[in-house]
């Protein structure tokens, strides 16, 4: 095990998977010289040579088409968006292609692609660079969508999207990047996809978050259980599609109540999804209504501190808690 950033955790499950299989390449603006906007693949380039490590011309819908076809010819590509909103302008690519082939074919073509995308809020990026549209990607089958939240997890989820048959939409939280972790440096280290972790055992109320909001989640467990004697069980979903609902059902029944966090907004989210299918599967065991704590519905402020309240907080999943007891 070593201590390392989130994105130096990234670094090393790319270089340890093109080490692996020679039909893995990386695609995407500025991934070569440069690094990437987020240093993930700083010095791949030297190491593997442009063939295997291209850069990009700034066009989404290009970048995804070439991906996909090369998918579709056999190789393993990865295909790094920027920013998760620059993917709008490939989406038809994603969509009507990348998560089509396979059920349209008959099972006969399959698109191993793996398409990173960073997004959230918190780094002060405006409006139109701070979507968390997770929720959105996992809307359509044929999309496997995961969300790391710590540096292991994003190494484990990240390795096991290159083992994949079909499309793997792979979305890091710009603000984690720099986050600290133990990681494990084997390098046949694997997260299986739909498994959730339970970071923290609790029998009052069961919180449940995914990527930025896992620490949101934490440290109001944290107040929750210094400020109100209260015992809070965390949930990290891990991955959207797959989704570990039984996990999740399984900690309701215990602790009778939930409050779900999430950056993303509250109308139509996935929070709105994931407390659907608990109140189907587990409303005879709750005391109270699944609560969501959410993004406020408003494009992201630039300003630094309209930006945090406009974001969910430590505080308002304590509220939330409150509210049910």
């Amino acid at each position: 095990m070593a201590e390392m950033r989130m994105r130096d955790a990234l670094h090393d499950a790319l270089r340890e998977e093109m080490l692996r299989d020679e039909r893995v390449f990386l695609m995407g603006e500025d991934i070569g010289g440069y690094g990437g906007s987020y240093a993930v693949t700083r010095g791949l380039q030297t190491e593997f040579g442009p063939e295997r490590v291209r850069d990009t011309p700034i066009a989404e819908s290009g970048i995804l088409g070439a991906g996909i076809g090369a998918a579709l010819g056999g190789l393993r590509p990865m295909v790094e968006i920027m920013t998760i909103n620059f993917s709008f302008v490939g989406i038809d690519q994603i969509i009507n292609n990348a998560s089509k082939f396979s059920y349209m074919s008959g099972g006969q073509f399959n698109v191993p692609i793996v398409i990173r995308m960073a997004s959230g809020g918190g780094s002060q990026l405006g409006a139109t660079h701070s979507h968390s549209l997770e929720g959105m990607y996992a809307h359509f089958p044929g999309l496997k969508v995961v969300c790391p939240s710590n540096a292991a997890d994003a190494k484990g989820l990240l390795k096991r999207a290159f083992r994949d048959e079909n499309p793997v939409i792979f979305i890091e939280h710009a603000a984690l990047y720099g986050t600290k972790g133990e990681v494990p440096d084997d390098p046949d280290f694997l997260i299986e996809f739909g498994k959730a972790s339970v970071l923290q055992e609790g029998t009052d109320v069961t919180v449940i978050g995914y990527s930025g909001s896992v620490h949101q989640a934490i440290r109001a467990a944290k107040l929750l259980e210094e400020q109100e004697e209260l015992s809070a069980e965390v949930i990290d979903l891990r991955t959207l599609r797959p989704l570990d609902i039984e996990t999740v059902v399984q900690s309701v029944k215990k602790t009778n109540r939930a409050v779900i966090v999430e950056d993303d907004w509250r109308f139509g989210g996935f929070g709105a999804e994931l407390s659907a299918q608990i109140m189907e599967r587990a409303f005879d065991w709750l005391d109270a209504p699944v609560a969501r704590v959410s993004g406020k519905d408003v494009p992201m402020p630039y300003n630094r501190n309209l930006e945090f309240a406009a974001l969910p907080s430590e505080e308002d999943v304590v509220e939330a808690v409150l509210a049910m007891l």
